[in-house]
């Protein structure tokens, strides 16, 4: 990726050249520095919103966007780094400001959504996604679609969101986890393990598929470990929770010995699995 500070020389230098060819007026030159600089804070606006620490994301959104009230996109990047930052209730007024605008854009208006997911304001969540029209489908819409419908115990209407939401991604782990996981609450043992399994086809590192997946199989009796990529550390902690998940089964001595093994398993002093095991055996 080029830095803004080459580019920006490397098109200076290009006006510079242009200039002594022919004569441009002050106006003309400014008009070309300002195209210059956007460009620049857009390649900055990237870097803040994916790599760049969430606060000092914050911060230079909010004086940005103070210093240009008239641009969008950095009200968008403002809104977008609160909730980065967890700020979530400021972030929910600033994609209200973003949602107000009169060239907003449906995908603002899912944003602001998603942050009122966040904040726990289901309702609201759940009325600014009626406003979208249904021609709008794009896997954010169907992902937050999903969840309001889960949160109103609508499974028929959960799972038929998911499945849409599932494929509107080429990454669609973290959807299908979640889809798992209400599968899970259901007490659909088999089918929340089925899904799991299949999150992990898309991305072996999601430790949260991996521990779910433990807890589907351990309700339906199942206590040896899943076949799936995990360090040693990963290994103690899935133990761990198979072997709480076998005492809340009433399996008590399958659940001591699973954490007896959790805690020879990890590699360094694994304080809850034992202070877990100490209470059963008193």
């Amino acid at each position: 990726m080029r830095h803004p500070v080459f580019l920006s020389v490397a098109l200076l230098g290009s006006l510079g050249l242009a200039a002594c060819n022919q004569p441009r007026s002050n106006a003309e030159v400014q008009r070309a520095i300002k195209s210059v600089n956007v460009i620049d804070e857009s390649n900055l606006s990237d870097i803040m919103l994916t790599v760049g620490d969430p606060n000092e994301a914050v911060a230079y959104f909010q004086k940005a966007s103070a210093e240009n009230p008239d641009r969008l996109d950095l009200k968008r990047g403002y809104a977008k780094s609160l909730i980065r930052a967890g700020q979530t209730a400021q972030g929910v007024s600033a994609w209200d400001q973003v949602v107000a605008h009169p060239e907003a854009s449906l995908d603002d208006r899912v944003s602001l959504a998603d942050a009122l997911i966040r904040a726990n304001d289901w309702t609201r969540a759940e009325a600014e996604l009626n406003k979208i029209p249904p021609t709008h489908e794009t896997y954010e819409r169907y992902r937050l679609e999903a969840m309001v419908a889960d949160s109103k115990k609508n499974w028929k209407k959960a799972d038929s969101f998911y499945e849409i939401a599932a494929g509107l991604t080429t990454k669609p782990a973290g959807v299908l986890n979640n889809w798992g996981f209400s599968k899970l609450s259901r007490k659909e043992y088999g089918a929340a393990e089925k899904l799991f399994t299949q999150a992990l086809t898309f991305d072996p590192t999601l430790f949260t598929a991996k521990n779910n997946l433990v807890m589907a199989r351990g309700a339906q009796r199942k206590y040896d470990m899943p076949v799936i990529e995990m360090s040693q550390t990963e290994r103690a902690e899935l133990l761990y929770t198979l072997g709480l998940t076998a005492v809340k089964q009433g399996d008590i001595n399958v659940g001591k010995g699973l954490l007896q093994n959790a805690i020879d398993t990890h590699p360094q002093h694994f304080e809850a699995a034992v202070r877990s095991l100490d209470a059963l055996e008193s």
